[in-house]
């Protein structure tokens, strides 16, 4: 994989922290960003063939590319077509004018996308709260040996808790914005994670998606750095791969915690979720050790924990990366095309 800015070459793994220059770099990202799925085998063979880096036009654009194409076909129609069946997209849509924005693209969208519908916004919380319930109930009944697919279970439905608190951060829950607020805290409770400053964070990473040092959700290495610590390059490797739900965490942990991370019109609102946090660690946690034992807890919360941030850093990963998306400077980027250019839309089975 090859990623370019101006005469640079980069290797993207995910917002970088310093202004755009003539620097190579190597991205990482919180939790899961990788810019295609298979890269790993590039990655260990240090980008060292140079017919894996693809020549590409003078721009600030970061562009991860993966497969050899001339420039002339990079925004063809045809070469949309085999990128996506090369790595199973449905499909890659066209880039947007220039002078389409936002708004415009808000515009076109009919006004039921735009309704709350109560029914399947409390639907959603029952379905959620009845699956984490059975999940619990398994994990109490399991033998040892069938204990990893009730955790499987239990951490899937407990990733249903944050998907409902992500509805409740966008306002999209419930006409009652207190309600939404209150909702929302408490989903994220046996998550251990904060509602605002979740909140305050994920609204900056869709305000800058894929904006170079803005976006919240990716923090590139500088090329030199990757290449001359192996450390580092093993870290990155196995980080995204194996290791890919562990970074989730970190990024939990380095993000939502930190009072100097936000402004100071947020930070009371970010104390109040840090409280409930803690009186939720300091309650929850001694009554499932009183009443299970230290096992008790890696059993019945650890483990479905550490299912929910698999699927937290897999959603990271396939909604933000692909070959083709670009990462641009502030003065080149623009909302329509990182939202919907800069995005990739995932169908999950029903289930």
């Amino acid at each position: 994989m090859a990623c370019k800015i101006a005469d640079s070459m980069f290797l993207c793994l995910g917002p970088c922290q310093r202004p755009i220059r003539s620097q190579r770099i190597a991205t990482h990202s919180s939790p899961a960003s990788i810019c295609h799925l298979k890269w790993d085998s590039l990655l260990l063979k240090g980008i060292s063939n140079k017919k894996d880096l693809i020549p590409m036009k003078r721009t600030k654009v970061i562009q991860a590319v993966a497969v050899p194409v001339t420039p002339s076909s990079a925004d063809s129609a045809e070469y949309r077509k085999q990128l996506a069946e090369r790595y199973g997209f449905r499909q890659i849509g066209e880039p947007l004018l220039d002078n389409v924005t936002l708004k415009d693209v808000l515009d076109t969208l009919p006004k039921k996308v735009f309704e709350i519908d109560d029914v399947k916004a409390w639907t959603s919380v029952l379905i959620s709260v009845t699956s984490y319930a059975l999940g619990i109930f398994m994990i109490s009944k399991a033998p040892w040996y069938l204990l990893p697919l009730a955790w499987a279970w239990t951490g899937t439905a407990i990733t249903g808790f944050f998907v409902i608190g992500h509805d409740c951060a966008h306002k999209s829950y419930s006409k009652n914005k207190l309600l939404e607020d209150v909702v929302g805290t408490l989903a994220f409770l046996p998550l251990i994670y904060p509602y605002e400053p979740w909140r305050f964070k994920h609204d900056r990473h869709h305000a800058k998606t894929n904006m170079l040092s803005e976006d919240t959700a990716w923090h590139p290495v500088w090329e030199e750095e990757f290449e001359t610590s192996p450390f580092l390059r093993k870290a990155i490797i196995f980080g995204y791969g194996p290791f890919r739900p562990w970074m989730s965490i970190a990024h939990w942990l380095i993000w939502h915690f930190d009072l100097n991370k936000f402004r100071p019109n947020e930070v009371k609102r970010v104390k109040t979720s840090l409280a409930c946090v803690f009186a939720f660690m300091a309650i929850g946690w001694p009554l499932i050790i009183y009443k299970t034992g230290i096992i008790g807890w890696i059993k019945f919360w650890l483990m479905p924990w550490l299912g929910y941030h698999f699927w937290m850093s897999t959603f990271t990963m396939v909604h933000h990366t692909a070959p083709h998306i670009p990462f641009k400077s502030s003065d080149e980027w623009n909302a329509a095309q990182a939202q919907l250019n800069g995005t990739v839309h995932c169908d999950y089975p029903r289930w």
